[in-house]
């Protein structure tokens, strides 16, 4: 297991569970080529209004530049560092291919410093290298998936996120994502063999609420803690229960209604709907 508790040196330590990065990554700064600022919005758009509610602040950033097409075919790269990324919850791995060229791919779970991996055809199936869809017998556990054939894996991205290669005919390949959907993909799709890493994400606790701020996450506030004129719920002596049916501040329900157009353009590659 990759996670540490704390002493309860205070009350919020009490129920905190980290990631033990020291047993994970192997590098401490990132590869400043690979490197660049990243602007906060704080949920605004480019009239300055929110649009997303309840962001802001935390801690500054830099983007790390992440290799999601994988299409530098049949050159040997050696995996140099596993490090951390604070723009996504999986850990990137820093690989050096042969003729020197750097980039940075999502490590899967399992991959080592020293490790060799490759993209295309002749890669063998082992975790952190990257083949089209075609390439790939069915049973086999991907991730870093893409939609569209050229345009840089999409799908099964986050900790610890595994997806299996379900079937393939002609043209397309039937995926089970890890929500239960199956979906179909062309065959000229790139995808990577393994599982993404840092499984263990989903055990950790924050602790305190401090720890949210840092994340730029503001409090999320309940509609019926406000007033009439900032949400339906809003308002009334005590607590109140009434107000019908949950909804958003615009009257949009909340609970359970389908907002996905049934003319949506991509509703024909899904095969089985997620699980509820």
């Amino acid at each position: 297991m990759a996670v540490k508790s704390y002493n309860p040196t205070t009350a919020s330590r009490r129920g905190m569970i980290g990631t033990d990065y020291a047993k994970e990554l192997t590098a401490n700064a990132p590869e400043k080529s690979l490197v660049k600022g990243i602007k906060s919005t704080g949920g605004r758009n480019n009239y300055g209004r929110i649009t997303t509610r309840f962001r802001g602040a935390g801690n500054k950033r830099r983007y790390r530049m992440i290799d999601f097409l994988r299409n530098k075919d049949n050159v040997v790269a050696t995996v140099a560092s596993i490090e951390y990324d604070p723009n996504r919850s999986a850990f990137i791995a820093l690989l050096v291919y042969a003729d020197g060229e750097k980039s940075y791919i999502l490590a899967p779970a399992g991959l080592k410093v020293g490790a060799k991996v490759m993209n295309g055809a002749k890669a063998e199936l082992k975790p952190g290298n990257c083949l089209k869809i075609k390439d790939i017998p069915v049973g086999v556990n991907i991730y870093n998936v893409e939609l569209v054939p050229g345009r840089g894996a999409k799908m099964v991205r986050s900790a610890g996120q595994t997806a299996v290669l379900r079937n393939k005919e002609e043209q397309y390949a039937q995926i089970k994502l890890p929500s239960g959907e199956v979906r179909m993909v062309n065959v000229e799709c790139r995808a990577t063999i393994g599982q993404v890493s840092n499984f263990d994400h989903m055990n950790t606790k924050m602790g305190k609420a401090g720890k949210k701020r840092y994340l730029g996450k503001k409090p999320h506030v309940r509609g019926r803690a406000m007033n009439p004129v900032d949400h339906p719920l809003g308002g009334g002596e005590g607590r109140t229960a009434g107000g019908g049916h949950p909804v958003s501040p615009w009257g949009q329900l909340a609970k359970g209604k389908k907002t996905r157009s049934p003319k949506k353009n991509s509703s024909k590659f899904i095969v089985e709907r997620r699980k509820k």
